[in-house]
């Protein structure tokens, strides 16, 4: 097990800079002009981030008023009894409700499950495998597909929720199998 840390600890250190340079590396050899390149794009993220500030805040505010209306509690009480059959804490569900919404959202979700429970505890764990396994659909779809003007998402809804699905379910698998 502290070969696997170590060989994880190894491969996390030095992932990013290898792609940096792999990448930087790349472009050369395929005679890019690697800095106008970076520029160019740069500026058309931004032009994309201005575009995409109504739907942010259209969502961010949707997320907040669906939180204040007491609607998440309400859903706890009524699943609570099937969380606690399959071990999942009910601390679980306003992140996976509000997971496909916002990542932000999600995030302080968490961050209130480690306030509540301690950072070390299964529920803060779960929640951390939770965040990482699963996708903000509902934000790609609406900020991303919203910018560029595309109005027919055609599949992309049903596989991003089946994936948000699949990966909630396999997050709580991996939680209860390492943790």
């Amino acid at each position: 097990m502290d070969n696997l840390k170590y060989a994880a600890d190894v491969i996390s250190l030095w992932i990013l800079p290898v792609m940096v340079v792999f990448i930087l590396l790349f472009g050369a050899f395929k005679r890019v002009a690697i800095y106008e390149a970076f520029v160019e794009g740069a500026r058309s993220g931004f032009s994309v981030g201005v575009k995409i500030i109504p739907y942010l805040v259209a969502i961010l505010v949707a997320i907040g008023m669906f939180r204040a209306s007491g609607a998440i509690d309400l859903i706890e009480k009524a699943v609570g009894s099937v969380f606690e059959y399959l071990k999942i804490p009910v601390d679980m569900l306003p992140l996976m409700i509000v997971r496909p919404l916002s990542g932000s959202g999600a995030l302080g979700i968490m961050s209130e499950i480690v306030h509540e429970h301690g950072g070390n505890s299964y529920a803060a764990k779960m929640a951390a495998v939770m965040l990482g396994s699963s996708e903000t659909t509902f934000y790609v779809l609406s900020v991303y597909f919203g910018a560029v003007g595309i109005t027919k998402f055609r599949h992309a809804l049903h596989v991003g929720i089946i994936s948000d699905i699949i990966g909630i379910a396999a997050a709580v698998c991996v939680s209860r199998f390492m943790f």
